[in-house]
C-alpha cells in the first residue's frame, strides 16, 4: 500500500471493540499512527496527554455520546481546531446536520467502506496541515507587519523629533542673538547715561543754590514740569531701566542655554540649569491673570551631580512636561471660582535629587491638578495620542519618552490620581555611552 503524503495521530473512538480493531489496523496499513478509546470518557482523558491530529469518533456509545463528547472538545481551546469527522449508523438528515452545528468536518457511515475511509482523513488531515501553514503564515505576516509598523512609528517621531530641535534651536538662537545687538547698545549706554544725568542734577541743585532766585519765567516753567518730582524719579527711571536689561539678558541667556546646540556626543550639563531656563521661557504661563493667580513653583535640587546628556533634547523634555502640567491645572480650573482656586492654589512641583545607587539622577516633574485615570495612564506615552484643537500635536509625551528611554537609556514613569495631580518622574544615568541618535 502507497504511504500516505500526509501522515499524523489519529484517534479512534469506537465502543464496539470489532469496529475499533478494524479500523485501526487499516489506518496503521494505511501508514498513519493510530490511538484508540472505547468510550468518550477514555477519549477526553487520553487527549490531555498526547493531541491527536484528527479524530475519528463513533457517536452511540454509553456514558457520554459522540455528540456530547464532540461539545466538550470544541470548548476547549486546546482542542477545538482537531478535526472530528463522525462514524456512524445513523444515516438521517437530522443526525447528519446536528454533527456538522457541533463542529464536525465529516461522516462515515457504517459499515466502513475502508478505501473511503482513508480517503475522508487524507484529505481532512492535507486540510488541516494547509490550515496551520496558513496560520503561521499569517501570524508570521502579521508580526512582520507589525514591527515595520513600530519602526516606521519610530522613524517619524524621530523626524518629527529631529526637525522640532533643529527648527526650535535655530528660531530660539537667532532671536536671542538679535536681542542680545540692541541690549548691548542699552546696557552699554545705560552706565555713562546713568552718570550724565547724576552730573546735571548736581549742577542743576548747584544753580538753585547760587540762584535761589532765577526770575517768574523760570519758576513758571519748574511749576508746569514739576522739577522737583523729575530730580526724585529720574534715577529711579534709570535704575528700571538697568533692571530691565538685566532681565532681558536672563531671558536671552535663558534662551540660549535651552536651544544648546548638542555635539555628536553627550556632554556633561547640570540639570539645574536646564530646569530654570525652561522655567524662565514659561514664566508668561506662570503668571497671574485675571481668572487665577500665580501658579506658585515649588524647587527642590538636591543633585549636584552633572548628568552627560544632549542638553536641548533634556530641555525639551522639562518643556513637554512643564507646559503639560499648566495645562491640567488650566483645566482644573474650569468650574471653579477665583476665591476656589486662592483657597486651593495651583502649584508646579520640581526637583532633582541622586538615586540610592547614586548611579543615576531623578528628576520629579509633578502638579497638584487634575490628574488622570488608569486608563490613560497605560497610554500616554503612545505615538500620535490625540489632543483637543489648538493643544498641540500630541506628541509631547511621545517624544519624551523616545529622548529618556532610547537617546538616554532612562526611564520615564507617570503617578497620577484623579483630582489628586500627576507626577512624572525621570531617572537619567550619570554616565552613558551612546552616540547621537538625530545625526
Amino acid at each position: 500500500m502507497v504511504k500516505p503524503t500526509v501522515t499524523g495521530l489519529i484517534l479512534v473512538v469506537d465502543d464496539t471493540p470489532a469496529n475499533l480493531s478494524v479500523m485501526s489496523e487499516a489506518l496503521t496499513d494505511a501508514g498513519y499512527d493510530v490511538a484508540a478509546a472505547l468510550s468518550g470518557d477514555r477519549a477526553l482523558k487520553q487527549i490531555q496527554h498526547q493531541l491527536p491530529d484528527l479524530i475519528l469518533l463513533d457517536i452511540q456509545m454509553p456514558g457520554i455520546d459522540g455528540f456530547e463528547t464532540c461539545c466538550q472538545l470544541k470548548a476547549n481551546p486546546d482542542t477545538a481546531d482537531i478535526p472530528v469527522i463522525f462514524m456512524t449508523a445513523l444515516s438521517d438528515a437530522v443526525n447528519k446536520v446536528k454533527a456538522f452545528d457541533l463542529g464536525a468536518v465529516d461522516y462515515v457511515t457504517k459499515p466502513f467502506q475502508e478505501a473511503e475511509v482513508l480517503a475522508r482523513v487524507s484529505t481532512h488531515l492535507k486540510l488541516r496541515q494547509l490550515t496551520q501553514s496558513l496560520e503561521h503564515q499569517v501570524a508570521a505576516r502579521t508580526e512582520e507587519l507589525t514591527i515595520t509598523l513600530e519602526t516606521l512609528k519610530q522613524s517619524q517621531l524621530q523626524l518629527i523629533q529631529q526637525e522640532k530641535f533643529s527648527a526650535l534651536g535655530g528660531l530660539v538662537a537667532g532671536v536671542a542673538h538679535e536681542i542680545n545687538n540692541p541690549l548691548g547698545f542699552i546696557s552699554g549706554n545705560l552706565n555713562p547715561a546713568q552718570n550724565y544725568v547724576q552730573d546735571i542734577l548736581e549742577l542743576l541743585a548747584l544753580y538753585q543754590q547760587q540762584f535761589p532766585d532765577p526770575g517768574e519765567d523760570i519758576c513758571d516753567r519748574m511749576e508746569t514740569i514739576d522739577l522737583e518730582y523729575i530730580c526724585a524719579d529720574l534715577p529711579k527711571i534709570l535704575l528700571s531701566m538697568r533692571e530691565g536689561t538685566n532681565r532681558i539678558r536672563q531671558i536671552s541667556r535663558s534662551l540660549r542655554n535651552f536651544s544648546h546646540a548638542d555635539s555628536d556626543r553627550k556632554m556633561p550639563y547640570d540639570l539645574r540649569d536646564g530646569m530654570e531656563s525652561t522655567l524662565m521661557l514659561l514664566k508668561h504661563r506662570l503668571k497671574a491673570t485675571e481668572d487665577r493667580p500665580e501658579i506658585e513653583v515649588v524647587k527642590a535640587y538636591d543633585c549636584d551631580h552633572e548628568v552627560e546628556c544632549f542638553p536641548s533634547q533634556i530641555n525639551q523634555v522639562f518643556m513637554n512636561l512643564l507646559a503639560n502640567a499648566i495645562d491640567a491645572l488650566e483645566e482644573d480650573n474650569q468650574g471653579r471660582s477665583l476665591e476656589e482656586i486662592k483657597a486651593q492654589p495651583n502649584q508646579i512641583f520640581v526637583s532633582t535629587e541622586l538615586s540610592a545607587d547614586q548611579q543615576a539622577a531623578v528628576i520629579r516633574i509633578g502638579d497638584n491638578g487634575i490628574g488622570m485615570p488608569a486608563e490613560i495612564q497605560s497610554q500616554i506615552f503612545d505615538h500620535f495620542t490625540t489632543k483637543p484643537v489648538n493643544k498641540g500635536t500630541g506628541l509631547g509625551l511621545s517624544i519624551s519618552h523616545q529622548i529618556v528611554v532610547k537617546n538616554h537609556q532612562g526611564t520615564i514613569e507617570v503617578h497620577s490620581t484623579p483630582r489628586q495631580g500627576t507626577k512624572f518622574e525621570i531617572r537619567l544615568p550619570l554616565v552613558v555611552e551612546v552616540e547621537n541618535p538625530l545625526n
